[in-house]
C-alpha cells in the first residue's frame, strides 16, 4: 500500500468519525466524550517522570502506559502557560490502542525547571522537542515511525518548529489551532515590542486569555480558573521569536513531509486563523486534512462538546498507522519540487525596468562602488563572497575598510543576518568537532580528522588547540591553495604541529575513498550548500562513508533557508565571478543524501534563525 492508500484510509476513517456526531448527546455530558465507555479498570497507569535537556533544564513529564507493551508512542505538547496534566483528561479519547503516551512540560512551565514561560529563543522548545522525543525512542526502544506527536496552540507551533528544523521521521502530527499568529488586539503590536524589546523595559507580556475565550464549557473554565500551575504572562522575546518563527514555518511549509491533521477553531479569539490556512496551503505532506470546528473556541479538546476533535484526532492517528509510511523521495529533489523552482526562478534574469529590476541595479550600484571602501565588500569581489578567505573575514568580524564610512558599511555588512548566521555556525561546527572528537577518543583512546574542504580551517585550529592534552591528529583539505596557505599561518601561530594539509577535490570520489590515516571523523561543513547537484553531493559522501570505519562519526552541515537568497543571488558574485545562486536543500533532503551514503544521524543544531543546520552522523554497516 502507498500514499494513496492512507489517505483513502484516513478519510474513510474521519468520514466515520463524522458520522458518529451525528447522534445526539445529552447536553453536558462530556463522560463519554473523554473518556470513552466507562471501564472497570483504567485504561492507563499514570507515572512521573524527569528528563534533563541539551543544557542541563530539567523538564518533567508524565507517561501513561496501558497494562499491555505497546510498540507505539504518542507525545503531547500543551498549550502556552500550561503543563501535561492538563492532558489527563483526554489522554485515552485521542489515543488509539495499543499506544505509550507522553508528555512533558514545556520548560519554564508546570513542574519543569526555567524561568517561568521564557526562553533565550523559541528555537530552544524546539530543540528540547528534538532531544526529548529522541530520549523516549531510545528508552522505548521505539523508532521515530512508530511514534505520533499532537501540539496544541503555542504546543502546535513547537511541533511544527521541530518538525520543519529538525526533519524527525515520524508517523503522523497533529496541530490543534496553532499558534502561528496569536491576536494582540493592539495596531502594530509586534513592532511596538521589538521595540521595548530594544529599550530593555518590558521584558513579559501579561496574558489577556482568560478561560471564557477558551471554552464555552463551565466546568472547565472553572478548573483551568483553579489551576496554580497555570501561568498568564510570556516574555516578550519568546512572543517576539514565536512570530518571527512562524513567518518562516509558514512561508517553507512545503518542507514538511509528515502526515498532518490541522484543526480550526471556528470561533477562535486567541490565534488567527488566516495564517492557519495560509501554512496549510502551503504544506508538503503527502497525506494532509483540514478540520474546522465551528462555534469552537480556541481550546478545541475542552470544548463544550469535545467529542469531534477528540475522536478526529484518534482517527487520524490510526489512519496513519492503517498502511505504510508514505514517502517522498527527496535524492532527486535537485530536479524538481520547490527548491527547484526556486532555483531556477533566481537563476532567470529579471524583466528591465521591473520594480526588482531597479532595486537590484541600484543595489549592485552601491556595492560596486562606495561598498567597496568596506574591506570586507573588497575581498568578496575580489575571492568571491563564497570563498574560504571571505568566510575567515567574517569569522574574525573586525570591521575594517577605508576612511570612517567603510569601516561604517563594513560593520552593516558583518551584521547582516547571513553572516551573523554564520558566524553561530561556526560555534555549532566546533561544538560538532568536539563532542565528535570525545566520543571517538573515548573509543579508540585516539582520533584522526579530516577536514575535506576546510577552506583557512580555522574552525578546526581553534578546537585543536583547545584539546592540546589529547591524542589528535588532524588532515585539512581543500581545492584551493591560497586557504591552504592561509590555514597554515593559523595553525603556525597557534603552534599545532599535529596537523597537515593537502590540496584535493572534496568532491573525488577515488580520493577520498583513500584518505591516509584512516578518518575517525570527518568534516564537511559549509561546501554541499554551494553546489545545487545531489548526484555530485551523493558521490562526496559516498566516498566519505568508504573511508570512515563502521562507528565513525560525519560533521555536515546544511541551509534549509535563508531569507536573504534573492538578494545574494541578484547581488553577489562567487569564486567564478558568477552570481552566486544556491538552492536550498530541505532538512530533510539533506539527511536523506547522508542516509543513502551509509550514515544515521545522531544529532542536530540549528541557529536562532533557522538558516544553518550543524549535524553529526555515525557510520552503519
Amino acid at each position: 500500500m502507498g500514499t494513496a492508500t492512507l489517505h483513502w484510509q484516513a478519510t474513510n476513517l474521519l468520514n466515520r468519525s463524522r458520522a458518529r456526531q451525528q447522534e445526539e448527546r445529552a447536553p453536558g455530558d462530556r463522560s463519554s466524550d473523554l473518556h470513552g465507555p466507562r471501564e472497570s479498570q483504567p485504561r492507563f497507569s499514570l507515572s512521573e517522570h524527569w528528563f534533563t535537556s541539551w543544557d542541563g533544564t530539567r523538564l518533567y513529564y508524565r507517561a501513561w502506559r496501558p497494562s499491555t507493551p505497546t510498540t507505539r508512542i504518542l507525545v503531547l505538547f500543551h498549550r502556552g502557560h500550561e503543563h501535561s496534566g492538563r492532558w489527563d483528561d483526554v489522554v485515552a479519547a485521542i489515543t488509539p490502542e495499543g499506544f505509550t503516551v507522553f508528555a512533558w512540560d514545556a520548560r519554564g512551565n508546570g513542574r519543569s525547571e526555567g524561568p517561568r514561560d521564557d526562553a533565550e529563543n523559541f528555537g530552544w522548545y524546539a530543540r528540547d522537542a528534538e532531544l526529548f522525543v529522541r530520549h523516549l525512542s531510545d528508552i522505548e526502544r521505539v523508532p521515530m515511525e512508530q511514534i505520533a506527536v499532537v501540539g496544541h496552540s503555542v504546543g502546535a507551533a513547537i511541533v511544527a518548529a521541530w518538525i520543519h528544523d529538525y526533519a524527525p521521521r515520524v508517523r503522523a502530527a497533529v496541530l490543534a489551532t496553532p499558534a502561528f499568529r496569536i491576536r494582540l488586539y493592539l495596531p502594530f503590536a509586534i513592532p511596538a515590542l521589538r521595540l521595548t524589546q530594544k529599550l530593555g523595559v518590558m521584558r513579559s507580556v501579561s496574558s489577556y486569555v482568560k478561560a471564557r475565550v477558551l471554552t464555552h464549557d463551565p466546568a472547565e473554565r472553572l478548573r483551568h480558573e483553579r489551576d496554580d500551575l497555570i501561568t498568564h504572562s510570556i516574555s516578550t522575546r519568546v512572543l517576539i521569536d514565536l512570530h518571527d518563527t512562524a513567518t518562516r514555518l509558514i512561508e517553507d511549509a512545503a518542507a514538511i513531509q509528515v502526515p498532518t491533521l490541522m484543526l480550526l477553531a471556528g470561533s477562535d479569539w486567541v490565534v488567527k486563523q488566516s495564517a492557519q490556512k495560509k501554512f496549510f496551503e502551503r504544506l508538503g505532506s503527502p497525506v494532509k486534512h483540514l478540520e474546522s470546528l465551528p462555534g469552537f473556541f480556541h481550546d478545541v479538546y475542552h470544548e463544550a462538546n469535545a467529542s469531534r476533535p477528540l475522536q478526529v484526532t484518534r482517527d487520524f492517528i490510526e489512519g496513519a498507522f492503517a498502511a505504510p509510511m508514505p514517502r517522498t523521495p527527496l535524492l532527486d529533489a535537485d530536479q524538481g519540487g520547490y527548491t527547484f523552482n526556486e532555483y531556477r526562478s533566481l537563476c532567470r534574469p529579471l524583466r528591465p525596468l521591473s520594480r526588482k529590476w531597479i532595486a537590484y541595479k541600484i543595489f549592485g550600484s552601491f556595492l560596486r562602488s562606495l561598498g567597496r571602501l568596506s574591506e570586507g565588500i573588497r575581498l568578496g569581489w575580489r575571492s568571491g563572497f563564497n570563498s574560504g578567505r571571505t568566510l575567515d573575514y567574517v569569522y574574525r568580524n573586525q570591521p575594517s575598510g577605508t576612511t570612517a564610512l567603510g569601516r561604517f558599511i563594513d560593520r552593516q555588512y558583518l551584521n547582516g543576518i547571513g553572516w551573523r548566521g554564520i558566524r553561530v555556525r561556526r560555534q555549532l561546527v566546533e561544538r560538532a568537532i568536539k563532542h565528535a572528537i570525545d566520543d571517538r577518543h573515548a573509543a579508540n583512546g585516539s582520533a584522526h580528522i579530516v577536514d575535506i574542504a576546510t577552506g583557512a580551517g580555522r574552525y578546526l585550529l581553534d578546537t585543536l588547540k583547545r584539546c592540546t592534552s589529547l591524542q589528535l591528529t588532524a588532515e585539512l583539505r581543500d581545492a584551493e591553495a591560497s586557504n591552504l596557505d592561509a590555514g597554515r599561518a593559523i595553525a603556525r601561530s597557534l603552534e599545532l604541529t599535529n596537523v597537515i594539509f593537502t590540496r584535493a577535490d572534496a568532491f573525488d570520489r577515488s580520493a577520498l575513498e583513500h584518505i591516509d590515516p584512516i578518518p575517525d571523523v570527518a568534516i564537511v561543513s559549509g561546501l554541499y550548500e554551494l553546489f545545487p547537484d545531489n548526484r555530485r553531493v551523493l558521490n562526496s559522501l559516498e566516498g566519505l562513508a568508504r573511508a570512515i570505519p563502521e562507528g565513525g562519526l560525519l560533521i555536515y552541515t546544511n541551509q534549509p533557508w535563508h531569507p536573504q537568497l534573492e538578494l545574494i543571488a541578484r547581488g553577489l558574485s562567487n569564486w567564478d565571478g558568477e552570481p552566486w545562486i544556491m538552492r536550498r536543500r530541505t532538512q530533510a533532503e539533506m539527511d536523506e543524501l547522508v542516509g543513502a551514503a551509509g550514515f544515521a544521524k545522531v544529532q542536530m543544531e540549528i541557529d536562532p534563525w533557522g538558516m544553518f543546520t550543524v549535524s553529526i552522523a555515525r557510520r552503519i554497516s
